[in-house]
């Protein structure tokens, strides 16, 4: 056995290369696709809009699973 998978849906462990060329190569294709400013914009207005307490809700919620910040990213 050679330590690759046989076959695309196997288990690659812990850090999926095929999860991360996917999301890399969408990640590409959309800054690429002139759709980045309408979304942003979208993303903008919805912090002013009536579900804006409800997004800051989800993201007080999400913090709140956090372990903190990666000490790594300060050195």
């Amino acid at each position: 056995m050679t330590g690759k998978p046989d076959h695309p849906a196997a288990n690659e462990g812990e850090g999926s290369r095929t999860a991360a060329q996917a999301y890399n190569r969408d990640a590409k294709a959309f800054a690429e696709s002139g759709k980045v400013e309408p979304a942003a914009r979208d993303a903008k207005r919805a912090l002013h809009s009536k579900d804006a307490k409800k997004m800051q809700e989800a993201e007080r919620i999400g913090k709140a699973h956090s372990h903190g910040e990666d000490p790594a990213l300060k050195r």
